[in-house]
């Protein structure tokens, strides 16, 4: 007769102890590292405080800047601009995108001008924006859409291409109306795809508001940059660096925890997440 021996379960591994936070606390070591290997380095004597100020230096610097209040205004004017230029990208990009994909003639007329667009630089446009539209805030807001819209456009396309026709044919065959494909079946359908094109517009409307500002002067974290860059004021240039790479992350976690929320029905929000 077969032997049965009971087994002792094994008890479970607190998730703080080897889960998804242990991971997240060991993937920022690095920047710990970075940025202590930043202080010792430009105290060692090897550099010139001009060529590298210490990191200690650069947190008075922005926290001067912070008392004195160029630091709220500037970052509110830089986010001002990157978030109205991404949230006008955002609308005309996803519905564009969704035309592209269901209309024939749309497609016919748009894919095109998608196609060359979307790889062109349009960095190189600011010269033409800020002749049509001055140095204020329109030109710097105008160049973000034009560059912001294409990623959403062409994930969106993708996205609305990718749904699964036999789930469309059922649902035709069942009476549905194109309102209601639409709404029931291809936007949930496409809707991480979308969301993925969001996250690369995001950080690409950042970045091009702060060329746009230190291209085009004024105001703004690019802006107190480039003044700072003029006056040979080497901890505010990395001053305003280390505030453009603060706000950065900021907004692309902020774009995870709003995805996460929006797909929490989603089959990727039941896969562990260790990132």
């Amino acid at each position: 007769m077969a032997r049965v021996t009971a087994t002792r379960p094994v008890p479970a591994v607190p998730a703080i102890g080897g889960g998804p936070l242990s991971w997240r606390l060991a993937r920022w070591s690095s920047i710990v590292v970075l940025l202590a290997g930043w202080e010792l380095y430009a105290r060692s004597g090897a550099v010139t405080t001009f060529m590298l100020p210490p990191l200690s230096l650069v947190c008075e610097r922005i926290w001067s800047d912070a008392l004195a209040g160029d630091l709220s205004t500037n970052l509110g004017l830089t986010l001002y601009r990157a978030l109205v230029g991404f949230a006008i990208a955002s609308v005309p990009g996803v519905l564009l995108g969704i035309l592209i994909a269901r209309i024939a003639p749309v497609r016919w007329f748009f894919d095109p001008v998608v196609s060359v667009g979307f790889p062109m630089p349009k960095i190189a446009f600011i010269p033409i924006i800020v002749l049509w539209f001055g140095f204020y805030d329109l030109s710097k807001i105008s160049i973000v859409v034009f560059d912001a819209i294409f990623p959403i456009i062409t994930a969106t396309i993708a996205g609305t291409r990718g749904v699964d026709r036999y789930m469309l044919w059922s649902a035709r065959n069942l009476g549905a109306s194109e309102r209601e494909l639409l709404r029931e079946i291809v936007l949930p359908a496409a809707l991480p795809q979308i969301l993925t094109g969001l996250q690369v517009a995001l950080p690409i409307a950042l970045i091009v508001t702060i060329i746009a500002e230190m291209t085009t002067a004024g105001s703004g974290l690019g802006g107190a940059m480039l003044n700072a860059s003029r006056f040979v004021d080497s901890p505010g240039v990395f001053a305003a660096l280390v505030e453009i790479a603060v706000v950065g992350v900021l907004l692309i976690k902020g774009m995870a925890v709003i995805r996460s929320r929006l797909l929490h029905w989603h089959q990727e929000a039941r896969q562990p997440n260790t990132v």
